[in-house]
């Protein structure tokens, strides 16, 4: 077989191969984009904000972007969201306050300070208080930075992550 022939059948072996890769790999690669923008993903998650809900060495959370999302979260849901202050940084926190509500800035201070939520808004925390930056550091969150809502750990721990909280309604005596 001469060098020609060889490199021919080598040529078209391979413009064979990547015809065939490139034929399977767009529809792949559109699936997995529709799937992760409208259907939800898993998310990394590290550091000791949302201790005792995550782990500090970190977990891998579902995360659900399913249907009209955004109109059907609660106060207690925990949420993953683009930073504020890094738009190349996503942080997970616990939705304390929604449009309109009115919730306390820091409940840890002798000097209790109360802040209405503006429309198109969400008050987030995380459970740790002491290791967290949240909206007592930035204020509150549009809802066009939020990413999806938690549904649980996919690993090292399987399970949900459910919403507990109740919502004690009550009036303050303070003007907001």
């Amino acid at each position: 077989m001469t060098f020609r022939r060889l490199f021919s059948t080598a040529g078209r072996f391979a413009y064979t191969i990547s015809k065939g890769a490139v034929m399977y790999a767009i529809p792949i690669a559109c699936t997995c984009h529709t799937a992760f923008h409208y259907i939800g993903e898993i998310s990394p998650s590290y550091g000791p904000s949302m201790l005792p809900t995550l782990n500090v060495n970190g977990d891998n959370l579902i995360v659900s972007r399913l249907g009209n999302w955004r109109n059907k979260l609660r106060t207690g849901d925990v949420i993953v969201y683009i930073s504020p202050t890094d738009p190349h940084r996503r942080a997970v926190k616990r939705i304390l306050g929604m449009s309109g509500d009115t919730v306390c800035v820091d409940p840890t201070k002798d000097e209790l300070e109360y802040v209405q939520v503006p429309k198109g808004y969400v008050w987030v925390q995380g459970d740790n208080h002491s290791c967290s930056t949240d909206s007592r550091t930035y204020g509150p969150i549009p809802l066009a930075l939020l990413c999806g809502r938690v549904m649980g750990c996919a690993w090292p721990e399987p399970r949900l992550i459910r919403n507990t909280m109740e919502v004690v309604p009550g009036q303050f005596n303070k003007q907001v």
